[in-house]
């Protein structure tokens, strides 16, 4: 497996199409991930401030998933300690993927992002 430096890791579940589309891009570049299963861990509360911090809490939380509807989240307004707690709580609530290569992250499939991140530490 080609390394590129830091250590990648994607977060997700084995349910998310979007998760297995990730690990499928980084194994056809030959890049070793660390996969995350949030059915069986969360992210730990840095890992997952670090991704706030770039992105927002509010792109973290998955807003379209069947579990934030069927916990009754649909109508509820959801500040950034609110969305923290919830995702720390049940981080199944977490839009997937989540990748992350030392400081940098990304929430969803997002292929041209992750193709910059390689060319970058090449």
């Amino acid at each position: 497996m080609k390394q590129t430096g830091s250590a990648w890791q994607v977060f997700g579940t084995r349910k998310c199409s979007d998760t297995r589309k990730a690990q499928r891009f980084f194994k056809e570049r030959g890049i070793a991930i660390h996969e995350v299963d949030l059915a069986e861990r969360g992210m730990s509360p840095g890992e997952l401030k670090s991704v706030a911090a770039r992105s927002g809490w509010v792109a973290l939380i998955d807003r379209g998933s069947e579990r934030f509807v069927a916990k009754g989240l649909s109508h509820a307004l959801l500040g950034d300690k609110d969305i923290e707690r919830l995702l720390l709580e049940d981080p199944r609530l977490i839009k997937t993927p989540v990748v992350r290569l030392g400081k940098q992250s990304s929430i969803g499939y997002q292929p041209e992002l992750w193709k910059s991140w390689i060319d970058s530490a090449s």
